[in-house]
């Protein structure tokens, strides 16, 4: 099995639509980055575009990740895999989130992919965020050898337009060519909102990094503006408003896989 590069770009699109009370939609392009936690400084030195733990156009902060400490990333993300019974046993773990872009960091979702040592998937950590600074993982086992669906509650406060109730159902495909994600949040009255990524693989290089600053701002520092761009939509329509609970003190749930998971209602398909 040929070595993946200690970083990666990935380059797409993110979808979201709402389907309850009434149907939103809005689409923007994206750039994330693909990063081997066990080969930051591998990583730091790959291209003059990208740095590990320091400034730069386009970085990577452990501080923003697990723990949130300067502190190495795997023993954190070994705990929380170890909590849904995977054992990595020495595998590669690798990080699929938004860069740092500048100063500016948020994202709303990270995925942590956590491999054996013959590179199959055991494991995957969905870490969420939201803008009050707060972070939960939902943490799952893989047996499935390629699509990978997992369903969970919903226990983390992410939009004031949304209450804390219903359940995820998330739906992931990673190949060395690309990565296809689908988080659909459901009710009892049916789907309320499902969002998708949809990115390609590319080389990390100057040139690609230059390029998403230039062509994909709403990948790095646009991504807060969007958010709170689409809940004015959102408020301007008459959604209601839910006030922020306090979060638990519990900030790890488990998801079980479901091979059988029902079927996710779909939304206009968009090429990459």
């Amino acid at each position: 099995m040929t070595e993946q590069a200690a970083l990666q770009i990935l380059k797409g699109h993110t979808v979201h639509q709402r389907s309850i009370p009434f149907v939103h939609r809005f689409r923007y392009g994206l750039a994330l980055i693909d990063l081997d936690i066990d080969r930051l400084d591998e990583a730091d030195k790959q291209t003059g575009c990208f740095s590990v733990d320091r400034s730069g156009l386009f970085s990577f902060n452990r501080k923003d990740h697990g723990a949130r400490q300067d502190a190495p990333l795997r023993p954190w993300a070994e705990t929380q895999f170890q909590d849904a019974g995977v054992q990595l046993d020495g595998g590669a773990i690798r990080l699929v989130t938004f860069p740092r872009h500048a100063f500016y960091k948020f994202a709303p979702i990270s995925l942590w992919l956590g491999h054996g040592p013959d590179g199959a998937l055991r494991g995957i950590l969905y870490e969420v965020n939201n803008t009050f600074g707060e972070s939960h993982t939902y943490v799952a086992a893989t047996p499935e050898p390629s699509k990978h669906q997992h369903g969970t509650d919903k226990v983390f406060h992410v939009s004031p337009f949304f209450d804390v109730s219903g359940i995820y159902e998330f739906t992931l495909k990673r190949t060395n060519e690309q990565l296809s994600l689908v988080v659909a949040t459901k009710t009892d009255t049916g789907q309320s909102h499902v969002a998708t990524i949809s990115a390609k693989t590319v080389p990390a290089t100057n040139a690609a990094f230059i390029g998403i600053a230039l062509t994909k701002p709403f990948s790095t520092l646009g991504v807060t503006f969007a958010i709170h761009w689409q809940a004015l939509k959102l408020w301007l329509k008459g959604a209601k408003y839910h006030s922020k609970p306090k979060q638990s003190s519990v900030r790890t749930t488990i998801a079980t896989s479901r091979s059988a998971a029902p079927k996710t209602a779909p939304i206009p398909e968009t090429t990459v």
